[in-house]
């Protein structure tokens, strides 16, 4: 065990305390706290605090020679630069975030658009795309209305998760572990008997890491 474990913790939901999948990463981190009491754990709230989108003076900051960079584009890129910081600096990564429209919120999406950068987190090598941020695990705790999960009728609806092990996967972080807190708008007991056991897995999960 690593006892200055750092976690990384992306929210994500842009609701306050009816959020599930901000409960759920409260579950997560009450139980992950003491199996790690020396580590640390860095909040990024997404939700309430979402990122830039790209734009194009983040564009010349981040292809451009840094001496030649407009103000604007010194800016931009000294964003992109604190996400790409953190996560660098991680050793975890833990993301908790609603399914929006069967895929991710447009926070976690801009998120990600600011810290796929070439150079920093992946890179070109003789096989072709490289990913830099190696040796690091990742967990997403994920609330949906519906049933999405994988091997179920509605998984054919589920962009979410392909999507993040794909890109989590281009810049290196291949061991990522999702967990659904589903059927949440559900009237009968499916969706609260649902969240029970995703609280248990959380909890399980942010426990074995240690």
């Amino acid at each position: 065990m690593n006892p200055s474990t750092t976690l990384l913790h992306l929210d994500v939901s842009p609701r306050g305390s009816r959020s599930r999948s901000r409960t759920l990463g409260r579950d997560f981190l009450a139980a992950w706290r003491p199996a790690h009491p020396q580590g640390r754990v860095v909040t990024r709230d997404l939700g309430h605090e979402p990122p830039p989108f790209v734009t194009e003076p983040w564009v010349e900051g981040a292809f451009a020679p840094p001496d030649s960079h407009s103000p604007a584009a010194r800016a931009a890129i000294a964003v992109s630069d604190r996400y790409v910081d953190e996560l660098l600096a991680a050793d975890q990564l833990v993301i908790t975030t609603p399914m929006y429209n069967l895929s991710l919120p447009a926070a976690l999406k801009a998120w990600i658009d600011q810290i796929v950068r070439v150079g920093r987190t992946f890179g070109m090598g003789a096989a072709g795309f490289e990913g830099l941020v190696r040796g690091k695990r990742a967990y997403v705790l994920v609330s949906s209305g519906s049933d999405f999960r994988p091997g179920t009728p509605g998984s054919a609806y589920n962009f979410l998760e392909p999507y993040l092990r794909a890109v989590l996967g281009f810049i290196g972080i291949t061991d990522v572990k999702f967990i659904y807190a589903h059927s949440q708008n559900q009237a009968d007991t499916l969706g609260a008997e649902a969240y029970a056991t995703a609280r248990a897995e959380a909890e399980a999960l942010a426990r074995a890491t240690a």
